[in-house]
């Protein structure tokens, strides 16, 4: 360990010297899962990037790579509610345990109150990966909470866990392991659409492995091509995975289909779809990477003779984007520049522009977990700065009568609706917003509930089975 044992942290005693690490055959899924937990917390990895990887070159069996992926999500989404019965079971809070042995106890949280895991096995295991990463004192304490852990039913669990809460916020935020701050900015985001009674279906939704979707990219596949898989129900070139391994499907491997949630394909295809193209039309994806966008986009224009110019601000960014457009034949030009600087490089270039604007990623909780620990609400208004800069600089660049769609993939205000307010205000008549429901219902194979909506779009977990992405059209006069 790095700070010293559990039972010394903080008091100022001498560290006991930590033991050899004894041989234990620990079972290849939980190290894998362990390390990427430990990856996440200490290293700021992406689990959607690294747990791939992981299990590709332990070389993993169907079987031992779903028990992998459901041991690192399933502990990564849940981490707020095991470190409050962490906290119960172990007798002080989890920020006086050191973050190894912390993670190595969340894993075995996970496996005893959430899976049907023999509780000998989870506690074994959990001790095996104390022993390798901690002192002596702490494999003890980790089997002594483990212990304490499995002499409580699960429900009883949730009792006590759950009479804690002084608010109704901070009860959904534990139950549901959601950071407050979260929890009411999903509360504030529903009302606006007068469904606040759906919040406890979106922060359950978050808690739910997502659904498989790829996209067929336009003229290069279709939806037949890809095996083993439904259409999708919005969507009308996706489709939804029935099982297996997509990145072994052909028409995948050749780049021609992209694994791709549906709420990003129906962003780009409100831009793409938003009215017949001509022949001729330059279009921009402002911040392009990591590419999944920018390939549908290109594909689209390819159908109809238009072109597509896809930028990035950092230059390795921009390499994921030329390697996400490689399949194309005469893939896009790609740029490095800072996206806020466009407008006034290339003023009044493009017909349709996509501002997929970074944010906190908070529409995407299902698939990267980690987030919702990882941000912070000081993070929304320094992201919020950025994507007003960026939808303006985006509106400057687009020719008169163009279109721009702005997207984030959040549904939090300031990064919303309250933006592209703020833009218009100070635009007067010459930026108009387009009825952004109504494009979209001419795109979709399914009518998409969106309540009253018109001027933009919000999609939810919850209600669509997409991320929570946020789609508003704008159109410049001319």
């Amino acid at each position: 360990m790095t700070r010293g044992s559990e039972s010394t942290r903080g008091t100022g005693a001498t560290r006991p010297t930590p033991t050899k690490a004894r041989p234990a055959r620990i079972q290849p899924a939980r190290r894998i899962a362990f390390d990427v937990i430990r990856a996440v917390e200490e290293s700021d990895a992406y689990a959607n990037l690294l747990l791939p990887t992981r299990i590709e070159r332990a070389a993993l069996d169907a079987a031992d790579a779903a028990l992998a992926t459901e041991l690192t999500y399933g502990t990564l989404r849940m981490r707020g509610y095991y470190d409050a019965v962490i906290a119960i079971a172990a007798g002080r809070e989890t920020d006086r345990i050191d973050p190894p042995i912390l993670d190595v106890l969340r894993l075995g949280a996970h496996q005893l109150l959430s899976m049907r895991v023999a509780h000998h096995a989870a506690v074994d295991e959990s001790v095996s990966l104390a022993r390798e990463v901690g002192s002596q004192s702490a494999t003890g304490f980790v089997n002594g909470v483990l212990r304490t852990i499995t002499r409580t039913a699960p429900a009883d669990w949730h009792d006590q866990v759950m009479a804690t809460p002084r608010t109704d916020d901070e009860r959904l935020g534990i139950e549901y392991s959601h950071p407050v701050w979260i929890v009411r900015a999903f509360r504030r985001a529903l009302a606006a659409e007068g469904r606040e009674l759906e919040l406890e279906d979106l922060l359950d939704a978050d808690n739910a492995a997502p659904r498989v979707s790829l996209v067929a990219l336009p003229g290069l596949a279709s939806t037949d091509d890809l095996p083993r898989s439904r259409p999708a129900l919005y969507s009308p070139i996706g489709v939804v995975s029935e099982g297996g391994d997509p990145a072994r499907w052909p028409v995948v491997q050749t780049g021609h289909a992209r694994v791709q949630d549906e709420g990003s394909q129906l962003a780009a295809l409100a831009l793409s779809r938003a009215r017949p193209a001509v022949p001729g039309e330059r279009w921009l994806d402002l911040c392009a990477g990591p590419g999944g966008k920018a390939a549908l986009l290109a594909t689209e224009a390819a159908t109809v003779g238009a072109t597509l110019v896809a930028n990035e601000i950092l230059p390795v960014r921009a390499e994921l984007v030329r390697k996400a457009l490689a399949a194309i034949p005469d893939p896009p030009q790609v740029i490095v520049q800072d996206g806020t600087e466009i407008g006034a490089m290339l003023p009044e270039q493009f017909d349709r522009i996509l501002v997929d604007a970074p944010c906190t990623g908070l529409g995407a909780l299902r698939r990267r977990p980690e987030a919702r620990w990882r941000k912070q609400p000081r993070d929304v208004a320094e992201l919020a700065t950025l994507q007003l800069r960026l939808l303006e600089s985006g509106l400057s660049a687009l020719k008169p009568g163009g279109i721009l769609a702005y997207v984030t993939c959040s549904p939090h205000l300031a990064e919303t609706r309250g933006i592209v307010d703020e833009v218009l205000k100070g635009h007067g008549d010459t930026v108009t917003r387009l009825d952004t429901a109504a494009v979209l219902s001419a795109v979709t194979v399914t009518p998409l509930d969106l309540g009253e909506s018109t001027g933009h779009v919000q999609l939810w977990p919850h209600r669509h089975g997409t991320d929570a992405m946020f789609i508003c059209l704008l159109q410049k006069a001319g």
